[in-house]
């Protein structure tokens, strides 16, 4: 019998051994996961010790998660004794005796806050307190011990930042303009001395890479570090200085706490996208906060680039490739950039401007493969034509939703097979090829732009396709009226007809030569008065001066300068082309206009017209050079000039890219 209990004992014994044994091959992550950090087991947080001065006061900040239940219960700050913690104050509005009239505690529920201040302190203050929620010492409260020393100086004590899990939190050192040119540094308070995280001279710990950033103040000497998506490793012990830790410089102590807040756990931290297709990066926000900034920027040692935002901001360098899309019910805006390449890759930030709200980081990474959007990128069509721009997609997006939509700086506003309501355009979906067509007829020159092909399923944006569509003819429109008119008077009329415009600009310039005409025959009327009582030798040298220049005259063509006209002869250039004009006799088939730089509109005459027109006008010059040699011979001439009578010029047909 006593041989049986042994046995059975011995039983036992070994399988409670076994099952120790078992134990011991359990995946260390299971426990792991099973027994978060230290950082979350208590979530009411605040300072570990405070200094204070005799007759003094001190100011103990508390950090609660504010959730429904905490916002509404009792806070309490209490005095630690032997057996248990005895009430200082309490937010249920009792006072211990003693304290009265010296202490104060406020709650801030909504930002899970309770602050606790304590004023003409003297050496019995000193002592282990606690700053709790609910009941005294059940767990929810935080140890914080108080100095009070006669000595003039106090330790500074660190900053406190109460960050809720996969959150984001930003910290703000200032050390003044005498440190403005030196490196900025924060460190991570560790066993071996303090870590490195970031740095001015762009060196970043792996474990922070793309999430965690430095940048300068506006302030010499100050600067700020934000870090997101905080895990709870990340709780601890900071410093931020300048200078290098232990060497020189100054620092300043933060202390970050972790806690589990009520937020959704953060989606996946990575994604992939292939290259020449699109990725979608969806970003979360807290949708009964009213945002007036919300924006995607790409990460980089240096800062984070701004791509777009919710108020009309594109990078140049985006057109055509990136669209947000906001959907405020639950809460998300999604972020679509297509036409990936090589250098996309890299971490991006979805962005707020509210400090407390998540700031989402995500890693892009680009890997080769097929699209699963396929179709012609790049669309020409004529104004007035039909055009139907093609998309294919694979079988894996047969039962998602697939659509149209034309790109802006704003978005873009996805059409679909049963949405008609534009105008001019149709989207039909052809199921047996798994082809998406977008039809425009007519095409019009407001249509060139980027067009998007793109599925989605419930409510989530995924692959798209940037088509490029450019319209013939819709440069013209960018023409301005001058250079139209200007193009219309270089061309030749049927019958020699003169269009209206250059009409205008030819009796502009008559009336302009009609004034110097008139002048210089004044000036030449009044020489005669002052000569006439000189005698008749002057009027033979005056008849032989007219008879050289009529011969002159008669060798002469008229060139247009601008708007003023005067004689120069050709025979006074050796070649005429050297100095932009052209010899109108030798020219054939066309007559050369230059418009400016390397501009030239030719038209078409023919040699018989040219010649015809050219003798009519010579011919009418002749008769009015005739004349005015005439008027310069006879008396009369200068009697009537001299009453005020001058000889109006003979009418001179225009120059205007023509020959004389």
């Amino acid at each position: 019998m006593v041989c049986g209990s042994n046995l059975m004992w011995n039983a036992r014994r070994m399988t409670l051994l076994a099952f120790i044994f078992l134990l011991s091959f359990l995946p260390a992550e299971s426990a792991k996961s099973r027994y978060p950090p230290k950082a979350s087991l208590n979530p009411v947080f605040g300072p570990q010790q405070v200094y204070g001065l005799v007759d003094g006061s001190v100011s103990i900040k508390c950090f609660y998660p504010p959730t429904t239940v905490n916002r509404h219960d009792r806070k309490y700050w209490c005095k630690e004794s032997s057996r248990s913690c005895l009430t200082v104050i309490s937010t249920s509005g009792y006072t211990a005796r003693g304290y009265q009239g010296r202490v104060t505690i406020a709650d801030f529920p909504e930002q899970g806050i309770m602050l606790v201040n304590v004023s003409q302190l003297a050496l019995a203050d000193q002592g282990t307190y606690q700053c709790g929620i609910g009941l005294n010492g059940k767990g929810l409260s935080n140890r914080v011990k108080l100095d009070v020393s006669e000595g003039p100086d106090v330790p500074e004590e660190a900053e406190l930042f109460y960050v809720e899990l996969q959150s984001s939190v930003s910290m703000a050192c200032d050390f003044g303009g005498d440190y403005s040119s030196t490196r900025k540094f924060l460190c991570k308070m560790e066993k071996s001395g303090c870590r490195n995280i970031v740095d001015t001279y762009g060196q970043i710990d792996s474990d922070f890479q793309g999430r965690v950033l430095l940048s300068n103040d506006n302030t010499e000497g100050a600067f700020s570090i934000m870090i997101t998506q905080v895990n709870w490793e990340d709780a601890g012990l900071y410093l931020c200085g300048v200078g290098s830790y232990g060497e020189y410089g100054e620092t300043k102590e933060l202390n970050v706490h972790v806690y589990e807040g009520t937020k959704a756990p953060q989606e996946k931290d990575t994604i992939f996208g292939v290259k020449g297709s699109s990725a979608t990066i969806d970003c979360n926000y807290d949708p009964t906060k009213n945002y007036t900034l919300k924006y995607l920027c790409k990460w980089r040692t240096t800062g984070c680039a701004r791509i777009i935002d919710n108020t009309g901001f594109l990078s140049i360098s985006y057109e055509g490739r990136v669209a947000m899309f906001d959907n405020p019910k639950n809460g998300t805006f999604s972020i679509v950039l297509n036409q990936l390449r090589s250098s996309d890759e890299g971490f991006y930030w979805c962005m707020t401007n509210d400090h407390r709200e998540r700031k989402t980081s995500k890693e892009l990474k680009i890997i080769e493969g097929e699209p699963g959007l396929t179709g012609k990128e790049e669309v020409q069509a004529e104004v007035g034509s039909r055009v139907d721009l093609t998309c294919s997609y694979s079988c894996k997006y047969y039962s998602y939703e697939k659509y149209w939509c034309k790109w802006s700086s704003d978005g873009c506003t996805p059409l679909t097979a049963s949405d008609q309501s534009q105008p001019g355009l149709d989207v039909s979906c052809d199921t047996a090829n798994k082809t998406l067509i977008l039809t425009l007829d007519p095409v019009t020159v407001e249509d060139q732009g980027w067009y998007w092909c793109g599925v989605r399923r419930n409510g989530h944006y995924g692959e798209t396709m940037a088509v490029s569509l450019q319209v013939d003819g819709g440069k013209a429109a960018n023409i301005s009226p001058e250079l139209l008119d200007l193009e219309a008077s270089n061309t030749a009329a049927p019958g020699g007809a003169v269009p209206q415009g250059r009409a205008n600009s030819d009796a502009g310039v008559q009336r302009a030569a009609a004034s110097e005409s008139s002048e210089q025959s004044s000036g030449s009327n009044t020489l005669a008065l002052i000569l006439g009582p000189i005698g008749a030798a002057l009027v033979v040298l005056a008849t032989a001066f007219a008879v050289f220049k009529y011969r002159q005259i008669r060798r002469s063509d008229l060139v247009s300068v601008g708007s003023y006209r005067t004689n120069i002869s050709m025979s006074d250039f050796e070649n005429p082309k050297e100095y932009g004009a052209n010899d109108n006799v030798c020219m054939k088939q066309s007559q050369e206009t230059q418009l400016g730089g390397d501009e030239f509109v030719t038209t078409t005459a023919s040699i018989e017209s040219t010649a015809e027109t050219k003798k009519a006008k010579r011919g009418s010059k002749e008769d009015a050079d005739l004349a005015y040699s005439a008027s310069l011979l006879t008396p009369s001439t200068v009697t009537q000039s001299s009453m005020g009578e001058s000889t109006a010029p003979a009418e001179i047909p225009p120059l205007w890219g023509g020959s004389v």
